[in-house]
């Protein structure tokens, strides 16, 4: 069944096979593949690393390696007008803020199901997510865990 409006479907993509779940279930649930609007976001070498010193890694080179990765895993041709978008910073943050930029109407997110010391010292993005986005938020569980 589609989702309601035509606002767009964001889809948290970390190149994991729950990434690749929440993308059929956005799809699913979207009425057309250019609502979903699938969105990586990268940590930046700091100022100092050598390779940003010595300039040779850009946000831009980051960017156009992402996005070669993710065509390589999901073909344009699979959902055409679906948009990959690349962000640098806290993803949990850049996530709820890009979705309020975009006046996204839902966010379809796996959740690798943390616990403990794990989920204490690398935190939870999709925990962060659900409490900064400006819209409903699907979790999705592996249940495999």
């Amino acid at each position: 069944m589609p989702f309601a409006t035509k606002q767009s479907i964001i889809v948290p993509w970390d190149f994991s096979e729950m990434s690749r779940e929440a993308l059929t279930t956005a799809v699913s649930l979207a009425a057309s593949p250019d609502q979903i609007e699938v969105v990586h976001v990268s940590a930046m070498p700091t100022v100092m690393e050598p390779v940003i010193v010595w300039d040779t890694i850009s946000e831009a080179s980051v960017r156009k390696n992402i996005l070669e990765s993710f065509r390589k895993d999901i073909p344009e041709e699979k959902y055409p007008g679906s948009r990959f978008v690349v962000l640098f910073g806290d993803p949990g943050t850049e996530l709820a803020d890009y979705a309020k930029q975009v006046n996204a109407g839902l966010i379809v997110i796996s959740s690798h199901g943390r616990t403990g010391i794990k989920r204490f010292l690398l935190g939870s993005v999709a925990e962060r997510v659900v409490r900064l986005a400006p819209c409903p938020v699907l979790v999705l569980r592996d249940d495999k865990r």
